[in-house]
């Protein structure tokens, strides 16, 4: 069938599909979802369906709240953790005003935004990202499930099982998996979904975030993406692998070259490095995220490159000959907690400002930054991450190329959002400052 719609309205009928959710997602990146019954679907495909946007975080004031939703036949996915007979299935949406125009609010319409200014330049945006998690018992406290470490095995270890059914469950729903492990911290684990364009990257990000928490529910433990849970042990980052194509050629990749990336990918980290400090509130959006954004927990802190050294904001995997198509680099501060249309969008703004700006790339640094002195960091030029979410809020605040990209209506209104989160931070008493302060002052 050449029309999507004719597709999904079939699978429906031979499958016994009785409800289908139509998902979005706010600026937070906060999953949205209402079900129809399949007897409104034909009509829902062709005219979207109504809803009142005024209570949707960052969308519409009360007196323009009335919204579109259109879904995306291409999405269509039956949920499997649903039951069988007269089963469930979903479809993201993109929200739309009521004449038809899109949404600026809409976070996947950010999104396509970037993926058109990108396109019209002739590139394709690929990316990979690594999602790590936490399993905790419950939701109440982080007591762990496990002791292990990085790439542990054990036997009968009951998280490599939930791994495994989340594995299932993602590509039973048309998500590739590339390959899942324990990660670091005890209790932490890794699931990588298989490089693809971004905007198909985006929702099975959205996807896997719910199927991992569905997954850890059926089995009556508590999975999350909570970038710093556990202040003694490693945060939960979500490094990016990304890439420019141009038709079925790696537009990063240069055989000369001794790192094998061309001027355009060296542009394009230079441009990642330059507007590092302004696209942090996207990639690092809560409070919570500048917990994980310290030294000594292998999180990236300082806005560096190279090769083979983990410590580095952006590290550019080793080149195995013949592999030219998987040339990338890997961004490495964001965390599972963001919005990852926009996450993605901004880190393509910022990287394609620095090819139109042919922007010089600095010098690799292969030592490990966190074992320099200050003097010797000053000295090489190397700046910083921001360390709080005020600091974030600061640099964001003040970038043009973050307005741009996001547009009026979702930077103003995440930054907003944002002053107010860190108001509320800033105004709580943590049990810290009570055990350090209260028997001595």
């Amino acid at each position: 069938m050449d029309d999507p719609r004719e597709f999904v309205l079939q699978t429906c009928k031979d499958q016994d599909i009785k409800f289908i959710r139509f998902w979005f997602t706010d600026i937070l990146g906060s999953l949205k979802s209402f079900a129809i019954t399949v007897e409104e679907l034909e009509q829902a495909m062709q005219e979207g369906m109504g809803f009142d946007g005024s209570s949707i975080e960052g969308f519409a004031r009360i007196d323009e709240s009335d919204m579109v939703a259109m879904p995306d036949a291409t999405t269509f996915q039956i949920l499997p953790w649903r039951p069988r007979e007269r089963g469930v299935a979903r479809m993201f949406c993109d929200i739309l005003m009521p004449d038809g125009s899109p949404f600026e609010g809409d976070p996947r319409y950010v999104l396509k935004r970037n993926l058109k200014r990108a396109a019209d330049l002739g590139f394709t945006f690929y990316v990979g990202p690594e999602l790590e998690f936490f399993y905790f018992k419950n939701s109440q406290g982080t007591e762990l499930l496990d002791a292990g470490g990085y790439f542990d095995l054990t036997p009968l270890d009951a998280a490599s099982d939930l791994r495994r059914q989340t594995v299932l469950t993602l590509e039973e729903m048309g998500i590739g998996v590339e390959y899942s492990h324990h990660e670091v911290a005890p209790s932490q684990h890794e699931i990588d979904l298989r490089y693809t364009d971004a905007l198909t990257m985006a929702d099975s990000a959205m996807t896997y975030r719910l199927v991992v928490k569905e997954v850890a529910m059926a089995n009556d433990v508590y999975a999350t993406f909570m970038p710093k849970p556990i202040a003694s042990e490693n945060g939960s980052g979500m490094h990016v692998h990304q890439s420019l194509f141009k038709g079925e050629r790696n537009a990063f990749f240069d055989a000369e070259d001794p790192y094998h990336l061309s001027s355009l990918a060296k542009a394009y980290i230079a441009g990642l490095m330059r507007h590092a400090a302004e696209i942090t509130l996207i990639t690092n959006q809560w409070v919570n995220s500048y917990k994980r954004l310290v030294p000594g927990y292998e999180a990236p802190v300082y806005i560096t490159w190279a090769r083979r050294n983990r410590s580095d904001m952006i590290r550019i995997p080793e080149y195995k000959p013949g592999k030219e198509v998987a040339t990338r680099i890997e961004y490495r501060v964001a965390d599972p907690a963001c919005n990852p249309y926009l996450a993605f969008a901004a880190m393509l703004a910022a990287g394609l400002a620095g090819i139109e700006g042919e922007y010089p790339l600095p010098e690799p640094t292969e030592e490990n930054v966190f074992e320099m002195s200050e003097e010797d960091r000053r000295e090489r030029g190397i700046e910083v991450v921001p360390g709080t979410l005020h600091e974030a809020i600061q640099a964001a605040e003040e970038s043009e190329l973050l307005r741009t990209c996001l547009g009026d209506h979702v930077f103003e209104s995440l930054i907003k959002n944002k002053k107010i989160e860190w108001n509320d931070y800033r105004m709580h008493v943590t049990d810290f400052e009570l055990d350090r302060y209260l028997s001595v002052l």
